[in-house]
């Protein structure tokens, strides 16, 4: 998650509608409209983060090597079923093109400012309310999420930042442990255009270059998000970007949204940052979990072999850290007693064994309730029991052929001996020649046997 300007306090495109104060650009809803989402970190006069150097953000930013950093591997398997998460309401988010969002390229991402009329609410009852939204890519070389599900990274990520509004600002409330909540949905490639992204996608051009801004039409927000908000992993975790800061509690839709390809190179290949660089692979690798656990708001069957993604999804690639002290991510994960202020889970109450892998629907999914090994289950114990039917089915015709081959040989044998035993005495040579009706019946069965 981009903070903002990543340490310089920067002027809105060169069109003199600069904040004055570094302080009133920190509250967007206070004066200065047009800043970034930027944060006050320790450092940020000091110095600037990149992508190109992760491993050294902790240098200036020591919460960048914490505990509880994000983006993390989300590994469905390990993931805690919980009935208390409830589906994720949305308020103020189809606004009308009369409202006028703010876009910007602010040298690590493009941010669309959102009015304060944008709020959200969960599982606890707290109200959140909307600050902006940004997205991360990769390159057409390799994919760019953030999050990665079952060691799988998808196309893009989109986050909808807000803060917890039972504090007065953002300013406040991102240092607090409970302050700030992200809704994260991971892209991938689709046959057809989103519509909705196009309202931000169309204006890209407009903001190539960093500091550039532009003004987009007011649209429905929550297009840009999946359309099932019931189904999602919940877990506490922090800024992706400097300064990153442990306060911010996550929820990554277990649905995925669907842009076409001209959409996503169209986002990878029309932004520059730094030094006039093509702006790609704005994503941090994933983080060290350190014993904290992952919530789903789904319970789904689990078995082996069942594949995360389905073709056309994400790609493979190794879980991994920016960090030397924490590299990769846990299995199954351990309490962590820190977790319960922003996602408490009462015991007997979450069960392991939530969603895993793309499943059917509108959408693709990162779970589904009737996976891909159950079918092949079925399948398998449908085709061993005709294959053990046709078996049986073969071995009785086998003993039935069996039985009227012998049956009639035997009737022969006997015939044919009938005609070497000496004549009984009292006989004329006619009666010989020609025996009682009785035996001419069972001769003429016996052939008509034969035959069968």
């Amino acid at each position: 998650m981009a903070p903002g300007t990543g340490g310089r306090w920067q002027r809105t495109g060169g069109r003199g509608e600069g904040c004055s104060l570094p302080q009133a650009c920190l509250l967007l809803a206070q004066g200065c409209t047009h800043a970034p989402f930027s944060l006050p970190f320790p450092g940020a006069a000091h110095g600037h983060w990149s992508y190109a150097d992760k491993p050294a953000w902790s240098q200036g930013f020591p919460d960048c090597s914490g505990q509880k950093q994000s983006p993390i591997n989300i590994i469905t398997e390990a993931t805690l079923f919980s009935p208390h998460l409830q589906p994720i309401h949305l308020s103020g988010y189809n606004l009308p093109p009369s409202e006028q969002l703010t876009l910007k390229n602010n040298g690590h991402t493009v941010v669309l400012q959102l009015p304060a009329t944008l709020t959200m609410s969960g599982s606890n009852g707290q109200q959140y309310q909307a600050v902006q939204l940004h997205l991360h890519w990769g390159s057409p070389a390799g994919p760019g999420s953030e999050h990665t599900v079952d060691g799988r990274r998808y196309h893009a990520e989109i986050h909808v930042v807000h803060y917890n509004t039972r504090y007065d600002s953002i300013k406040k409330a991102m240092t607090q442990p409970d302050g700030l909540a992200v809704l994260a949905a991971l892209l991938q490639v689709g046959p057809e255009k989103n519509p909705s992204y196009e309202h931000v996608l169309e204006h890209l051009e407009e903001v190539s270059e960093e500091d550039d801004d532009t003004l987009v039409a007011g649209f429905n927000i929550a297009g840009l998000l999946p359309a099932n908000l019931s189904r999602y992993f919940r877990y506490n975790g922090s800024l992706t970007t400097p300064p990153c800061y442990q306060t911010v509690m996550w929820t990554v839709f277990n649905q995925t949204v669907r842009l076409s390809l001209d959409q996503i190179l169209k986002l990878e290949e029309t932004l520059y940052g730094d030094h006039n660089k093509l702006l790609q692979n704005n994503f941090r690798l994933p983080q060290a979990m350190h014993g904290r656990r992952v919530l789903a708001s789904f319970l789904v069957a689990r078995g082996p072999g069942v594949p995360s993604v389905p073709a056309g999804g994400g790609s493979p690639v190794p879980p991994a850290s920016d960090n030397a002290t924490g590299a990769g991510t846990s299995g199954a994960p351990e309490p962590d007693d820190g977790e319960a202020a922003m996602t408490p889970v009462p015991d007997g109450h979450a069960r392991a064994g939530a969603g895993r892998g793309l499943g059917p629907g509108p959408e693709p999914h990162l779970g589904s309730s009737f996976q891909a090994g159950d079918v092949l289950a079925v399948l398998f114990g449908v085709l061993f029991a005709v294959t053990a039917l046709a078996f049986l089915v073969y071995v009785h015709k086998q003993r039935s052929h069996s039985h009227r081959t012998h049956q009639p040989r035997d009737k022969e044998v006997r015939e044919d001996d009938s005609h070497n035993l000496p004549p009984v005495p009292g006989l004329t040579a006619m009666e010989e020649e020609d025996p009682p009706e009785g035996v001419k019946e069972n001769q003429h069965h016996g052939h008509e046997g034969c035959r069968g």
